[in-house]
């Protein structure tokens, strides 16, 4: 059974930093990719990041790149997204997710 269990979420001020983190578990680490996304009320729900097998292949939502980065610890079954210079636009609900499955969420909320 396929698990992801997100973490790192909270309140922070415009222009400072969060670290998520997404632990999986359920199936083989290594050989997948796994993306970010979010929601914020009453919005769609969009792709953030994604990072592939390979760290090299990443895609970032053009709202953040440059300040979003998605890494991954293969040793840890862990996938990574560090946050700097948030703003408030960046509140919702951060999910990661593996094909179908996906975590329930931590929320990130940005004051401005």
């Amino acid at each position: 059974e396929v698990q992801l269990a997100e973490s790192g979420g909270g309140l922070v001020q415009a222009g400072g930093s969060l670290r998520l983190a997404c632990v999986a578990s359920g199936f083989t680490f290594d050989d997948h990719g796994i993306a970010w996304f979010r929601q914020a009320p009453g919005k769609e729900r969009e792709e953030v990041s994604c990072i592939g097998s390979n760290e090299e292949n990443t895609y970032y939502l053009n709202s953040v790149k440059g300040r979003f980065t998605i890494s991954r610890d293969n040793t840890k079954n862990t996938v990574y997204l560090q946050m700097n210079n948030l703003k408030p636009e960046d509140t919702a609900v951060y999910y990661c997710q593996h094909r179908g499955s996906r975590g329930q969420g931590t929320q990130v909320t940005v004051s401005s």
